[in-house]
């Protein structure tokens, strides 16, 4: 609706510089006017409405064969819509053949400009989203390297004291990691949650009754889980930040809450953890190194979102008494958006 309006707008203004130019200000007629903005309001409509059908076949065009397409498309517009003018006023198709010609000259000014600020505007929508893209791309990098490097401290820690969870734990990694080594900007949901699974029980084989979960994921999640999409390793840094910086400094360890609902529009998951007070003879930088991880992870989703989703992808964290929680809001997607797909 916008669009049409924004329309109608500029096809206004053309028929009113192309009146002033021809009477004047001082004998501007209405009439003229009237006559002038019905033809280009006709003319500027009706080709919008035609070329709006064509864009999936003028998109897979190279700029030329899209470009001459558009413009004669235009141009052949304006000509009937001249013609059937004369023949309605004058009641003859060619009883004005000046008018024509100058009617076809400032619609060929005129379309070339606005084809050319269409094709500047789609080519500054294609570098934006060739930045968007490799910024995407450079986040989602980031968390990989991330998560090898805790799981083989994990790993490392077990080799001396109980190599057979070692090993199975390198069997666990070797799942885990095929996934994450997926070029997939985006997977189904089922599978994000799959993956978060498999990793806690992963870290369950280092904490044993210390990491207690809990999975609230509706029935309307088990519908949509295989369709509805999220990014690529989104919920699995939460859970791992919940597991290093919440359960593993609590000596009685605790219970982590995940909780996945799916609306019409929105999807929303909640990470809630529990969080131990800073000890009056911690060192500072372990503080400070703890509340910096946890930071920067946060600093990657809350990127990563608004890099796929814009403002309507959320990142909220509280933290009230000894309870940390994330809550993630992002828009219903079930399929890939074109932006985003991989090459």
């Amino acid at each position: 609706m916008q669009a049409v309006l924004a329309l109608v707008l500029v096809g206004e203004l053309l028929a009113l510089a192309l009146t002033l130019s021809d009477t004047g200000l001082r004998g501007f007629s209405w009439f003229v006017f009237g006559k002038v903005s019905f033809l280009v309001l006709w003319v500027v409509l009706v080709s919008a409405a035609l070329l709006c059908p064509l864009r999936p076949w003028l998109a897979k065009q190279n700029s030329l064969v899209a470009g001459s397409v558009s413009y004669g498309l235009v141009l052949g517009v304006t000509l009937f819509f001249v013609l059937l003018g004369q023949f309605v006023m004058l009641g003859s198709v060619l009883a004005d053949m000046e008018g024509i010609v100058t009617s076809m000259i400032i619609s060929a000014v005129f379309a070339g400009v606005a084809l050319r600020y269409f094709y500047l505007q789609q080519q500054l929508r294609n570098q934006q989203q060739a930045e968007l893209l490799a910024r995407f791309d450079a986040l989602q990098s980031r968390i990989r390297p991330h998560f090898l490097f805790n799981s083989m401290n994990t790993i490392a820690s077990l080799i001396a004291v109980d190599p057979e969870t070692a090993e199975r734990m390198v069997v666990n990694l070797s799942h885990l990691f095929r996934a994450t080594l997926s070029e997939s900007r985006l997977v189904p949901l089922k599978n994000e949650l799959q993956l978060c699974k498999d990793y806690v029980a992963m870290e369950q084989l280092r904490l044993g009754k210390r990491l207690r979960m809990e999975w609230r994921c509706g029935a309307e999640v088990n519908d949509v889980s295989a369709s509805q999409t999220i990014p690529s390793l989104l919920l699995q840094p939460l859970i791992e930040n919940a597991i290093y910086h919440g359960i593993q400094p609590l000596p009685e360890g605790g219970d982590i809450l995940v909780s996945v609902d799916v609306s019409d529009k929105t999807v929303t998951i909640v990470v809630t953890n529990p969080v131990s007070s800073p000890k009056t003879n911690q060192p500072a930088s372990e503080i400070g190194a703890a509340s910096s991880g946890n930071g920067l992870a946060l600093a990657n989703i809350r990127h990563r979102l608004n890099a796929l989703y814009g403002s309507e992808g959320v990142v909220q964290v509280d933290k009230e008494d000894a309870v940390f929680t994330v809550t993630l809001r992002y828009p219903v997607q079930t399929n890939l958006p074109a932006k985003i797909k991989d090459n």
